[in-house]
C-alpha cells in the first residue's frame, strides 16, 4: 500500500523534510517513488508541494499518514477534521493494596507458647 509521508533529512539539530511517496512497510529513509515536495519547519510557511501528483496519488489510492493528513487540511488539499497524530499512553495497572502487601506471618501453636513463657 502506498502512502504519502515525511522523510527526515538535513543536519543534526537542523531538520527539513521531504514530502515522499513510498510503500508504507518500507522504512521512511529509503528511497521514494516519487518526491512530492519538501517542508522547512524552522522557516514559517516554508514547504513547497506539488499539488497535481499529491492529488493524483490519492485518487490513486495513497493514504497520507496522519502528519500529512493533517498537513493537507491545513493547505486545502483535502478537507474534514484533524488526525491525532500523539497515540496515548497506555495506563499502567495499579496493583490493589492487598495484593502488593505482604501475606501476614503465621503463628503455630508452639510459637505461641513459647512466647507467653
Amino acid at each position: 500500500m502506498l502512502t504519502i509521508r515525511l522523510s527526515r533529512i538535513g543536519k543534526r539539530n537542523n531538520p527539513q523534510f521531504r514530502i515522499v511517496l513510498q510503500e508504507k512497510t518500507q522504512a521512511a529513509t529509503s528511497a521514494a517513488r516519487e518526491i512530492l515536495g519538501f517542508y522547512n519547519p524552522h522557516q514559517q510557511q516554508t514547504a513547497h508541494v506539488k499539488k497535481d501528483r499529491i492529488q493524483y496519488w490519492l485518487s490513486k489510492g495513497a493514504k497520507p499518514s496522519a502528519t500529512m493528513h493533517n498537513f493537507f487540511i491545513n493547505f486545502g488539499l483535502l478537507t474534514g477534521k484533524k488526525m491525532r497524530v500523539v497515540g496515548s499512553k497506555k495506563k499502567t495497572a495499579k496493583t490493589t493494596p492487598s495484593a502488593s502487601a505482604a501475606p501476614a506471618l503465621k503463628t503455630t501453636k508452639n510459637e505461641t507458647q513459647a512466647t507467653k513463657a
